[in-house]
């Protein structure tokens, strides 16, 4: 799975919200839900530093006839197509804020030929955990729990092997 198959499925959850009467952008990746908006962000990789510096300067365009709004958005889901640094769900983890706040969603595996995505949503957005039920029933992936204990995330992480 490169970047544009995640924006593929960005595209067609987008679609799906509008039928369920969500409002929605063709060229930005928000969804607005009960006047809350829901921002998408896509990437393959983001420095912790810049991780930082988005989530605490939340800002969202959003398109309105021939202008442009920028509004603070309730909710922010990261969707990154290599595995994310530890550093990352730490921050999110650690700051009770931003565990309401930010979700992170893996798409790695799929690159790896799995149909599985790696979540952490602690989010009380109905439009997150709609987005993970539509990666379950229209994508057919398994959406899991991201895990401390995930492997694969430990050793993207920066900590030093323990000396016997």
């Amino acid at each position: 799975m490169n970047m544009s198959k995640i924006w593929e499925v960005l595209t067609s959850f987008k679609r799906f919200c509008r039928l369920r009467g969500w409002k929605t952008s063709e060229k930005e990746d928000w969804v607005e839900f009960d006047g809350d908006y829901h921002n998408f962000l896509s990437t393959r990789n983001v420095s912790p530093a810049s991780f930082k510096a988005v989530i605490m300067n939340r800002k969202c365009v959003v398109h309105e006839g021939l202008s442009y709004k920028v509004v603070e958005p309730s909710h922010l889901a990261w969707l990154f197509s290599e595995v994310p640094s530890k550093d990352l769900f730490s921050t999110v983890l650690e700051n009770s804020d931003f565990s309401r706040r930010i979700a992170i969603f893996d798409f790695s595996p799929m690159l790896e030929g799995k149909n599985t995505c790696i979540k952490l949503n602690n989010t009380d957005s109905p439009v997150f955990h709609e987005f993970e039920a539509f990666l379950r029933s229209e994508i057919k992936a398994t959406v899991e729990s991201f895990s401390l204990s995930d492997s694969k995330i430990k050793a993207s992480s920066n900590a030093l092997p323990e000396l016997a």
